[in-house]
């Protein structure tokens, strides 16, 4: 018989900090790079083409004696039912004895870790001075990326928001970003903390809505592209020297959200050579012959942990082809679930 935590969106919103999520996520990168942790590879199935599918990423952390999974799945009629289309869900054991330690809802998780890798890739390869924000893309994912950013980078004051579908949409997202930046990621510090008035400073800057993408591209020094899109959305002679880009949406094969071309001028990183070759951003280049697996320069957890260069001088484009791996997720997980302990949060049960 073993103990489980079992953990809900609320509870998980209740206890996870931007920040502390992405120095998990940052140390799970490390730990790839170092070796002392694998990606295990990726499971797609299909019930009904673009309609009905799942894919199950794992992988193990050995410092943090913890494997485990997650799986997404996708039904596009449950809209239909009166149902959720998305549903995903981590499961967390312990890697010495193989018991099940952790049940944990996706959601809120999966937008946690994508917001805190785009922002590292930012970090990590972005000007440090970077002062104009691009997001491609006004989902749910949008405000994840503009927090962990804020969070992860000092001298951003002007965040632009780009949805190519639907203009009003980025409109009222950006109207609404500060409140909800408030909402639900300043809320979660003490108010008397360091952390507290250093997000509250951050996130008093301007924000607008786009709906001239060359425009904004140009002027922008760091742009983080997070939609579904098939076709390239930038194109490579808008992206000026100096720029980044996180590359967040291309996760399965046939996405693209940029001109690959940029991809012959860039520093490339990825979060995992394989499977990015496979299904993100850098597919389409390295099909199409633009680029060569010997362009692509390394994992971004080698950068981290000062293995490889990232940019070399301010002139550089950079970018960090994001697939998301396993390892993010089991790391913000294993943060949670130490979290809620803590503090006495989810319902333990007994298998």
């Amino acid at each position: 018989m073993s103990q489980v935590k079992v953990l809900n969106q609320t509870a998980i919103k209740s206890v996870m900090e931007m920040d502390r999520v992405i120095q998990s996520v940052e140390a799970a990168y490390i730990g790839k790079a170092k070796k002392q942790a694998e990606v295990w590879p990726m499971v797609f199935h299909e019930f009904e083409p673009e309609t009905a599918e799942l894919d199950i990423k794992s992988g193990n952390m050995v410092p943090e004696s913890i494997y485990g999974l997650k799986l997404v799945s996708w039904f596009e009629e449950n809209m239909e039912r009166g149902l959720p289309p998305l549903y995903g869900t981590i499961l967390v054991f312990d890697s010495e004895t193989g018991a099940p330690l952790g049940l944990l809802d996706a959601g809120y998780l999966t937008g946690l870790r994508t917001g805190a890798a785009g922002a590292i890739g930012a970090k990590a390869l972005a000007r440090p001075q970077s002062e104009n924000l691009l997001i491609v893309g006004a989902g749910g994912q949008c405000v994840f990326q503009v927090a962990a950013t804020l969070t992860a980078m000092e001298c951003i004051k002007t965040v632009r928001i780009y949805d190519g579908l639907d203009p009003e949409n980025a409109r009222r997202v950006s109207a609404g970003m500060k409140q909800k930046l408030t909402e639900d990621f300043l809320s979660r510090y003490a108010s008397d903390s360091s952390a507290y008035r250093d997000f509250a400073r951050k996130i008093d800057i301007r924000y607008e809505a786009v709906e001239d993408i060359e425009t904004a591209a140009r002027a922008s020094d760091i742009i983080i592209t997070i939609t579904p899109s098939r076709e390239p959305i930038l194109k490579d002679a808008w992206i000026k020297p100096g720029t980044h880009l996180s590359c967040m949406g291309s996760d399965t094969s046939g996405k693209q959200e940029v001109d690959e071309n940029i991809m012959a001028r860039a520093r490339i990183f990825v979060d995992d050579i394989a499977q990015a070759s496979a299904v993100g951003e850098i597919e389409t280049a390295l099909k199409k012959g633009v680029i060569h697996p010997a362009d692509i320069l390394g994992e971004i957890g080698e950068v981290l942990s000062g293995q490889k260069p990232g940019r070399l001088s301010p002139e550089d484009i950079t970018v960090f082809d994001s697939t998301g791996i396993a390892l993010q997720d089991l790391a913000v997980a294993k943060l949670a679930i130490d979290l809620a302990e803590q503090k006495h949060l989810g319902v333990t049960v007994e298998l």
